[in-house]
């Protein structure tokens, strides 16, 4: 097809698609063509520049041939949770046994450890070292659920 252009959109994961697009499209185009329904939220950034203005053309905009523009979707308040939808029946934070797990082996494990730095002399070097390992362990199952 001649007057068509290539260009590669790039997004933040790394993965790619190629458009192929005509010289005359607009940047407002260009994400109604590739992006239908999520203009609002879709960010285009060309040699460091944010691609504010929809109406401006790719060629006012130097966009040639195997040019590589960076996309970005971000969040608006249209695409969030309704907070009034997920509130529970009950009319405020559910508690289950689950959500309290993390917060109750904390104190737990607080509590031994002041025990254990404070009347040293009922703790023994495998109990020490038992301590240590369920810290440890704890240590990163705690920062493997929530370090993301």
């Amino acid at each position: 097809c001649s007057g068509l252009i290539k260009i590669r959109l790039k997004f933040l994961n790394d993965t790619e698609e190629v458009a192929m697009v005509r010289p005359e499209d607009t940047v407002g185009g260009l994400k109604s063509k590739y992006f239908p329904g999520q203009e609002s939220q879709m960010k285009f950034i060309y040699r460091g520049q944010l691609l504010q203005d929809q109406g401006r053309t790719l060629r006012s905009l130097h966009i040639t041939d195997n040019c590589v523009i960076h996309c970005h979707r971000s969040r608006s308040a249209a695409t969030l949770p309704d907070p009034s939808a997920a509130t529970p029946e009950a009319g405020g934070l559910s508690v289950s046994a689950g959500n309290l797990m993390v917060p109750t082996v904390m104190v737990v494990l607080a509590v031994v450890w002041y025990l254990r730095i404070n009347y040293r002399q009922l703790f023994t070097a495998p109990a020490t070292v038992s301590l240590i390992g369920v810290t440890v362990l704890f240590s990163f199952l705690v920062f493997g659920m929530y370090g993301q």
